[in-house]
């Protein structure tokens, strides 16, 4: 199997390469037996693989736990050793005795906790391979716990906006399918000998009945299929970058989409800045997070920062940052405070895609319901209309 590794080499600059190995574990030990701190193995091919939870080391709680029983007087080994005992079985044991026996054997806390990649994320391990530098290792691990509960904090914020319409859609349709599926072939059946009198779309309705009640067994494997080949497609790279990709392509949707990227990649760079990482090596750093719209525009703006540009100009040249960006990247270069400036824009960005966010479920709440309503009570009256009319003709 073919797995690309990003690491980072002796003189600390981002390195990303492609190897073969027998598993994600064997492709590590290869990368660091050149001398390289693993951030990340990632596998390559087109083996079906269907997205899965981690079941291991919720890594935010293990960076709480740490944090607290480091400023309780442990020293690093004894908090991880603490930790592992509390842990008696399962992965999360597994993860702690397997960094405390890196660590034993002279391995750096950074490079330990990379040989888990699946749990730690490259972002994390550079973020603690700064702090060894300066020895401040619960200002790092408190700088990350900050950034994922703001990640978190976001998230929360467009989720529970979106629950309520989601449920909506959910439940209409399900009430649809019910009618169209269930309720009209058997009234296809009740009008049967007066077909030819029925009013036009009342017809139309009844015919449709009468199909799904002669076809219903294909009917039900195409659905199959249809819900398969989504899991499928679902479960592939290139069909979400597609997805993806004419997103992006929709002027409103579009723009928010990159706002959203723009600010994770405002904020990674700014607890990079401030954990002491490099500029150029933090952009190296953050390229595999961002979508595949945006990281050659992040390269080209990486080379130019090579070359000497202010990071606001390289920026704004690779068409990185909004008005309100540029403006505070030019202020944090005049402060010093880069690292903070930029975390200050995302939480400016953060707020404003959780506002559109809010406004556009409040706006598209009623619209939905109104759709629904018209649908539904579109099929009941067109399938009482022949009985309406007969009743009229009777009086």
């Amino acid at each position: 199997m073919r797995f690309q590794v990003n690491a980072l080499d002796a003189r600390q600059a981002f390195v990303a390469f492609e190897l073969e190995a027998a598993s994600g574990a064997a492709a590590g030990e290869s990368a660091r037996g050149r001398g390289l701190t693993v951030l990340s193995v990632q596998r390559r091919g087109f083996a079906l693989e269907l997205p899965r939870r981690a079941s291991g080391l919720p890594v935010t709680l293990f960076s709480i736990e740490l944090i607290a029983l480091l400023e309780a007087g442990l020293n690093l080994v004894e908090a991880l050793t603490t930790l592992a005992e509390k842990e008696t079985q399962g992965d999360r044991h597994v993860v702690l005795s397997g960094i405390l026996e890196a660590i034993r054997r002279g391995e750096p806390f950074s490079q330990a906790i990379a040989g888990f990649p699946q749990h730690f994320p490259p972002l994390y391990v550079a973020t603690v391979k700064a702090s060894e530098r300066t020895g401040d290792i619960k200002e790092a691990l408190s700088r990350y716990v900050a950034y994922q509960e703001e990640i978190d904090r976001v998230r929360k914020k467009v989720v529970s906006a979106a629950i309520y319409p989601a449920i909506l859609m959910i439940v209409g349709t399900l009430v649809l399918a019910f009618l169209l599926f269930y309720v009209v072939p058997r009234f296809a059946r009740i009008y049967e000998d007066v077909a030819g009198s029925l009013p036009l779309f009342s017809s139309l309705l009844i015919d449709f009945g009468r199909g799904v009640e002669r076809h219903g067994w294909l009917i039900a494997l195409a659905g199959v299929a249809s819900a398969a080949l989504a899991v499928y497609g679902a479960t592939r790279a290139t069909f979400r970058a597609w997805i993806t990709d004419r997103l992006w392509q929709l002027p409103a949707v579009g723009e928010r989409m990159k706002v959203y990227q723009l600010a994770r990649l405002y904020r990674m760079i700014g607890m990079l800045l401030k954990a002491g990482v490099p500029a150029v090596p933090a952009l190296g750093m953050v390229r595999d997070l961002l979508s595949e719209r945006l990281r050659q525009q992040l390269v080209r703006a990486r080379t130019d920062v090579e070359h000497g540009q202010p990071m606001s100009a390289a920026f704004g040249a690779a068409g990185l940052s909004t008005a309100v960006a540029a403006r505070m990247m030019a202020v944090g270069e005049r402060s010093g405070e880069m690292g903070e400036m930029m975390q200050r824009i995302a939480g400016f960005h953060d707020e404003e895609i959780a506002r559109f966010v809010e406004w556009f479920t409040r706006a598209f709440e009623p619209v939905l319901m109104a759709f629904l309503g018209v649908a539904i009570g579109g099929v009941v009256v067109l399938m009482y209309m022949p009985i309406f009319e007969l009743a009229g003709s009777i009086q």
